[in-house]
């Protein structure tokens, strides 16, 4: 789980990683003998029992520094990756946020620029709104709504959800299942956890090869396994 590729100097909620991280990141995974992939091709690869050797990378909130800081690298490495973004925000920022910089967000052109290089574009609700304290109307457009306007944007399918703040419970789940997505992203959903409610791990700046190296160990441990291909 990523969020902004940038500069890291003002980051109070550590969600950046330098371009320069992440190129040694991905490296490490590579010569582990591991790809970076969308979690659509991911999921596709378990149900056919060729899930192996593959890594779900995903970009979280649509910043505009993807284009132009993240993509280069995945492209570099040959890793694959799933952008959720905000429709409800487009080429807005990230005001949910109350400390640190102002982070611009990808405008409809750069989603389409981001879908055209072959990223899986998901939702990640309209506006960044924590889908648990949501009534029933915001809790719709947030899953459904969003959903429909990806489509239209981006001329495809829009399947993955990831989950605001990764807070999830079984309402949210029901909603972004009820909106038609076939799989969604959380953090640690616990006795959630399933094809829409995907547990991941977070990686930061700080994030060397013995981090990650026990990261990966330690999701193992702390979080349930998805039983069975969707």
């Amino acid at each position: 789980m990523y969020h902004s590729v940038g500069d890291c100097s003002d980051d109070p909620y550590r969600i950046t990683v330098t371009p320069e991280r992440l190129d040694e990141q991905l490296g490490l995974l590579r010569r582990r003998g591991l790809r970076g992939v969308s979690m659509a091709d991911l999921l596709a690869a378990r149900s056919r029992g060729e899930g192996a050797g593959l890594v779900g990378l995903t970009f979280d909130d649509g910043y505009a520094d993807f284009l132009n800081r993240a993509l280069p690298v995945l492209d570099r490495h040959g890793c694959g990756a799933t952008l959720f973004v905000l429709p409800g925000r487009l080429g807005g920022d990230n005001a949910w946020d109350p400390l640190g910089p102002r982070k611009p967000l990808l405008t409809a052109d750069g989603i389409r620029r981001a879908a055209a290089a072959g990223v899986e574009i998901g939702s990640h609700g309209l506006t960044h709104v924590d889908l648990t304290q949501a009534d029933d109307e915001t809790l719709r457009t947030e899953t459904a709504d969003s959903r429909a306007v990806l489509s239209e944007l981006t001329g495809a399918e829009v399947d993955g959800f990831c989950y605001p703040y990764g807070t999830v419970d079984a309402r949210a789940v029901e909603a972004v299942r009820a909106a038609g997505y076939g799989y969604a992203c959380a953090i640690d959903p616990g006795p959630l956890t399933g094809p829409h409610a995907l547990p991941r791990v977070h990686v930061g700046q700080n994030d060397g090869a013995v981090r990650l190296y026990l990261k990966q160990r330690l999701h193992r441990l702390r979080r349930r396994p998805v039983g069975g291909p969707r």
